[in-house]
This record gives structure tokens, sequence and C-alpha cells, in this order.
């Protein structure tokens, strides 16, 4: 599993012009936005494990200029976002391949486990609507960008 971490200060998720996942951030906090993406052998272990991995980063500021926390620290809540591009071969040519990406019946249960994981935890978690087209709107603070992998 892979996926690609911001940090942010607003964000959101429409399909059909219905917001469906939107992180409250009014309060001047940060959240996370995770665009998550699943190969053939994935495991519900290795979601499990990618859900630990970004409650626990510490990529969030104290908001004093001080030492850096997490999500967990901060209660900071996460928009998950199935994103199966992120196993895109560009390898050969000017045209991805997407043969690396795990078909939807294997994917969309992992990354729901993803989110399961996260809840189970104590995040807020909002979602994207997998399978659908989506425009995702965020502003990333810093910027900061990290890929994980499990």
């Amino acid at each position: 599993m892979r996926a690609v971490i911001q940090r942010v200060s607003e964000a959101s998720v429409v399909v059909d012009g219905e917001t469906v996942g939107a992180l409250d951030l009014t309060d001047g906090r940060h959240g996370l936005v995770a665009l998550v993406g699943v190969t053939h052998d994935d495991t519900a272990e290795q979601a499990a494990k990618l859900a630990d991995k970004m409650w626990r980063l510490r990529i969030l500021g104290d908001g004093a200029g001080g030492k850096e926390l997490s999500a967990a620290d901060l209660d900071a809540p996460i928009l998950v976002i199935s994103q199966f591009t992120l196993y895109a071969n560009t390898a050969k040519g000017r045209r991805p391949s997407w043969n690396g990406a795990a078909p939807g019946a294997v994917a969309e249960p992992l990354v729901d486990a993803v989110v399961a994981a996260l809840r189970e935890s104590g995040a807020t978690v909002a979602t994207g609507r997998f399978g659908a087209h989506m425009q995702v709107r965020l502003v990333n603070d810093g910027p900061v960008t990290l890929l994980l992998e499990a």
C-alpha cells in the first residue's frame, strides 16, 4: 500500500457537485489529506500499519513554532481518498500503465480498512467516494507532502 500524505489548512472532496467529505479546520488547526493506493498483494495488516503510521507521524506543528506533533497528539482530522494512480507505471512510453493497481474488488475493502483503523485509533475521518470522479480541493500548508509505504 502507498499513501501520499499532505498537511493541510483546508480540504474537501466533491463528487457530482456534492461535497462528500471535508475537514473542519475552522479553529485554525491543521489536518491531513491521505491519498491511498492499493496493489494486488496488499493485506489488511498493511492497511492497519499504514493507518497507524499516518495517525502517529509527527508532521503537524504545535502552533507555537515548537516541536512537531502528530495527528494523534492534536486530534487532527484526516481526509482519506482512494487513489489508484499511485501505482501507475510510467517507465515506457507516454501512456501510464495501471496494471500495478489492484482492482476495485480488492482495493475498496483495503481503503475501508485504513479508514476503520484510523477511526478505531480515535481519528476523525472524512472520505471521498471510491471509484467516483472526484475533485479534491486542498491548501497544502508548508508545503508538507510525504510518501508512505506499508
